[in-house]
């Protein structure tokens, strides 16, 4: 009996579909005039509707790629039309929020914003945020251990996550919903499937992290023509503000136009002939008090010759204003012809002259048209959308070489929140060891022997080396 059949006999005609009804689905939301590849789109709408599927195909040997919100941008959610997809879409339940242990507990198909706004209604905070708050699930984000906007002051997704419901490769269901954040009782086994791009288990629920909502919020434009006084202002603005210093973006002087000039819908509240622009927020407690001490500390700087030129959002408007200048990606993407996304990771002090590298290969390299680079720089991380010519693999691998190679010898990351997938795949031994990278094969073997999860994201696992044999699995 066919896979799609006995799939349909277990969970109903209506939670698997096939042929003709997953005609107008896709694997990713930039990509909707590409149609999807599959068996079939299984929708689960429950922990115990994940697990039967899986044991049926465990059972059956069937590959299967989860599906999210499907934001992902290294390919962790591409198919083959030999592959089943589970969409967790249907999984869209915010559970609980409990005010007083300040925890959500919600299923995985919930929407970022959605979380957001739930916590909102508590006066309470869920910190984690970045442009596809829209489009992003909690499971994929759990799935990647996604960054975002205010990670310098509340970390990664794993820092906010405290429980966790996943569903193994066979149907096994490992379930610890805890809202303790002190659990000393051996191995953290959450930590296995966050950040492992579905490759270890199906994130199905979870208690995420909750904290009061900041009473005040204030943000600021500041230029910059050398990059040593960025570092130096961002040690400067986190002493000053006290520990209420939630993001710190910097902008390159090309990005920052892009930005800011049509086709974009926001004017630049700064000139743009500065080589860099910062963009801070502080979420502090005294809205009057809190911008009193924002304007003071920019006043200093501006007199001591740190900063070249600041402007401070007034109000709401501003701060809408200013935000949307960062977040909106779109803008930039739309002047990169077969953009070429980026997310590297290194450190601090060494980002202005190692970029400025990067930026000087990729211009020598035929075909690469426009360079955007920005990111988070409070935490290491930038980002580059890059412009090309055409999509062939020979640019595509020359542009990954520029940017890639000079991190092995500065103890960067080929990924700092996005993920591995199947696009850095071959580029993972950059930042890894091989006994790194053998110890998560032996990972991935241990809990999917069949390797049937995002079969190929990640990594290989059709041989396993270790320094003594190499044997198939």
């Amino acid at each position: 009996m066919d896979i799609v059949t006995l799939l349909r006999q277990k969970l109903g005609t209506e939670k698997v579909l096939s042929s003709t009804q997953i005609r107008d689905r896709y694997v990713h939301i930039w990509r909707m005039g590409i149609p999807l590849y599959a068996k079939a789109v299984v929708l689960p709408n429950s922990t115990e509707d994940v697990a039967d599927i899986m044991k049926i195909c465990h059972a059956n040997n069937q590959p299967v790629v989860v599906h999210g919100g499907l934001t992902n941008l290294v390919g962790g959610t591409e198919t083959q039309a030999k592959e089943v997809v589970i969409s967790l879409e249907k999984m869209n339940v915010i559970e609980e929020v409990d005010e007083k242990s300040r925890t959500m507990t919600v299923q995985a198909g919930v929407v970022l914003e959605n979380a957001q706004l739930a916590a909102k209604e508590k006066n309470l905070l869920f910190p984690l945020n970045f442009g596809a708050k829209g489009s992003a699930q909690v499971g994929g984000i759990i799935s990647t251990n996604a960054g975002g906007l205010k990670v310098f002051r509340y970390g990664m997704t794993r820092n906010l996550v405290l429980g966790l419901e996943a569903v193994l490769a066979d149907g096994t269901i490992i379930s610890s919903l805890k809202k303790i954040i002190k659990d000393n009782s051996g191995y953290d086994l959450k930590q296995l499937f966050i950040g492992s791009e579905g490759t270890l288990g199906i994130v199905t629920k979870a208690v995420l992290k909750l904290v009061e909502a900041p009473k005040s919020r204030t943000s600021a434009f500041v230029a910059f023509d050398e990059y040593d006084r960025v570092v130096d202002f961002l040690k400067y603005m986190d002493a000053g503000l006290a520990g209420t210093l939630s993001s710190f973006e910097l902008i390159w002087q090309e990005t920052y136009k892009a930005m800011t000039s049509p086709p974009a819908s926001v004017k630049p509240p700064l000139p743009q002939h500065y080589k860099y622009y910062v963009l801070l927020e502080g979420l502090g407690s005294h809205q009057v008090n809190d911008q009193a001490r924002l304007q003071e500390l920019l006043e200093v700087a501006f007199e001591n010759e740190m900063i070249l030129d600041a402007a401070v959002a007034d109000g709401a408007a501003d701060l809408k204003w200013f935000w949307t200048i960062r977040e909106d990606v779109h803008v930039v993407k739309k002047q990169a012809n077969n953009d070429h996304h980026f997310d590297i990771s290194l450190p601090i002090a060494l980002i202005g002259q190692t970029i400025a590298e990067i930026t000087e290969s990729l211009q020598q390299i035929s075909g690469v048209e426009r360079i955007f680079p920005f990111g988070h720089i409070a935490d290491g991380n930038i980002h580059f959308i890059i412009g090309k010519k055409d999509t062939s693999t020979d640019l595509r691998n020359r542009i990954n070489q520029a940017v890639y190679q000079p991190l092995k010898a500065l103890g960067g990351s080929v990924s700092a929140e996005h993920g591995i997938g199947l696009d850095k795949k071959q580029y993972l031994s950059y930042c890894r060891t091989e006994e790194e990278i053998n110890l998560m094969r032996t990972l991935k073997l241990a809990l999917d022997s069949k390797s049937i999860l995002n079969r190929g994201k990640v990594i290989d696992t059709e041989l396993r080396i270790t320094n003594y044999e190499v044997r198939p699995f």
